[in-house]
């Protein structure tokens, strides 16, 4: 049996995703920028994603701009915040964003901007008062994340927008991660931009989307002809983009049960971890967490030995957040967490979806307690 616990990196393509992707590269191939009825059907079908993507978060069709995915809709929200206000010169983030974030922000420092990194606590919460304290009247833009891609921590995201009105300042959320796997109103949010990427919710890889409110200034990072309102230019990914707005759908349509079902799969396997294996360390958990995602650390064991074993016996986990490839060095996110030294290098994230089963939790944890073990017995030597 082949296990996939792996989908905060990535999910598997719905069927009906892959069906409506088909269509696009038999039937409706044209170009969505051509005058004639095979650019129309092209374009009607860009559009009908559009409403469907849009309508997942409660943002405006009219200002959801489809890019290539969730990094770069993160660069173009921060880049056109900036370019809106050049006499403002500071930024606002944390220390357990996104790379995607955190990169043009580094980036933006180098460049002459004051950068605050806000720090989390060791359960990767986040303390509003010092958020509070951090903005002046130079700050340009407030960048932090709705949910955590590592350790599925969520953060008051509307609480974040009331205080970044009161000052004045705009705010965009990263909200990868927590689309499609909890409710979002853009307008009770507060927020400026907010970011998306259909292959978190069972779309395909390479398409996203930037959702603006009305008032937000956009820019655009691809420059050339007038596809997305001028807004990014290059001809459409028709394929990706109606994949996005059919899983768009599926995601909304699943919203009612998906905390509960998908919750009480990811209660029951930390329990069951818990009382299996001593020394286990639950990070997170003492904040509101994504349903689907699980981030443990056991003390004294080498995450890079089990997750190699669990691999060979068909199961899909994932050390920390893909970004980073194949670095098993401890994350950025569990450092800023001060995660304890003898747990840090034994750190696992488990990712479910709603197509994860009963059974495929029971295979896990028949096979994760012998794997920890072994580790720990080779790393005592």
């Amino acid at each position: 049996m082949e296990i996939y616990l792996d989908n905060n990196a990535t999910t598997p393509v719905a069927p009906e995703v892959r069906q409506a992707m088909n269509a696009c590269l038999t039937d409706i191939f044209g170009n969505p920028s051509s005058s004639h009825r095979f650019g129309e059907a092209a374009r009607e079908a860009v559009e009908r994603a559009r409403v469907q993507v849009a309508k997942l978060v409660g943002a405006h069709p009219r200002r959801t701009i489809f890019t290539s995915g969730g990094s770069e809709a993160n660069n173009m929200a921060i880049m056109s915040a900036v370019a809106a206000r050049p006499g403002r010169r500071h930024l606002v983030s944390s220390a357990v964003e996104h790379p995607s974030v955190l990169a043009p922000l580094r980036h933006l420092e180098r460049q002459g901007y004051r950068l605050t990194l806000l720090e989390v606590d060791e359960d990767g919460g986040l303390d509003l008062d010092r958020l509070a304290e951090a903005l002046t009247p130079d700050t340009a833009l407030v960048s932090l994340m709705a949910a955590n891609n590592e350790t599925g921590v969520r953060w008051d995201v509307a609480a974040i927008g009331r205080l970044c009105r009161e000052r004045g300042v705009l705010l965009h959320t990263d909200a990868v991660q927590l689309a499609g796997k909890a409710p979002i109103d853009f307008a009770s949010l507060g927020v400026d931009y907010l970011t998306l990427g259909a292959h978190k919710l069972h779309g395909p890889k390479g398409c996203g989307a930037l959702c603006a409110s009305r008032q937000a200034p956009l820019s655009p990072l691809v420059l050339g002809a007038g596809q997305e309102h001028g807004l990014r230019a290059g001809t459409e990914n028709v394929p990706g983009i109606v994949g996005f707005g059919v899983a768009a759908e599926l995601a909304q349509a699943a919203l009612a049960s998906y905390e509960r079902d998908v919750g009480a799969l990811r209660d029951r396997l930390e329990q069951e971890i818990a009382r299996r294996i001593p020394g286990v360390r639950v990070n997170g958990r003492g904040q509101p967490r994504l349903a689907n995602t699980l981030n443990v650390s056991f003390r004294d064991a080498a995450a890079a030995a089990v997750l190699q074993e669990l691999d060979e016996h068909g199961v899909a986990v994932s050390a920390h957040a893909a970004c980073h490839g194949g670095d098993l060095d401890p994350s950025h996110v569990l450092a800023a967490m001060r995660v304890p030294e003898e747990y840090i290098h034994g750190t696992m994230r488990i990712s479910l979806s709603r197509y994860t089963t009963d059974e495929e939790i029971e295979r896990f944890l028949d096979l994760l307690p012998r794997l920890v073990a072994r580790s720990r017995r080779t790393a005592a030597g």
